[in-house]
């Protein structure tokens, strides 16, 4: 017993020195990279750009969805857009909800929440009245720019079921 008060006591002490510096996941250089990965992702979504959609993505993406289950690699990916999404669906990101925290020598975690609305009326996406979902996404930056890997989208509500 006293051997483990003894290791505990040295994890304790030195849990500060392990510690990270703060990141201030709302601002700075890799907050507006991402933020800027974010808009170029959706707005090839929104505007059914497959093409700056399959740059976007990496080839093995994993994306796990709340409703569907897991779609693996980018082939499956751009189909689902093409076939669910395209001239359907609209996303807009809920302002003030996007984080971003880095994630070393890979690249970065976007954190946030976002809204769905038809892709004929987007100016109708209202965090308010609109299906709601929040999603994380890893970021990996390469020698060729920055790939989506791993998307969790989770905890989608609709517009008509919200309280």
């Amino acid at each position: 017993m006293k051997k483990l008060a003894a290791a505990l006591c040295v994890l304790l002490a030195a849990s500060p020195a392990l510690a990270q510096p703060y990141v201030d996941s709302k601002s700075g250089a890799l907050f507006d990279t991402i933020a800027a990965q974010d808009k170029r992702l959706f707005d090839a979504y929104n505007a059914c750009d497959l093409q700056t959609l399959g740059d976007v993505v990496s080839e093995d993406l994993e994306f796990y969805h709340d409703q569907t289950g897991l779609a693996r690699g980018r082939g499956a990916f751009i189909e689902a857009i093409k076939t669910n999404i395209c001239g359907k669906t609209h996303r807009a990101l809920v302002p003030g909800s996007l984080e971003v925290y880095p994630l070393k020598t890979y690249g970065a975690v976007e954190i946030g929440d976002h809204v769905f609305c038809p892709a004929a009326t987007p100016s109708a996406c209202n965090p308010k009245t609109s299906g709601m979902a929040k999603f994380t996404m890893l970021w990996q930056q390469t020698d060729k720019g920055w790939k989506l890997t791993r998307v969790i989208s989770y905890d989608h509500v609709s517009g008509s079921a919200r309280k």
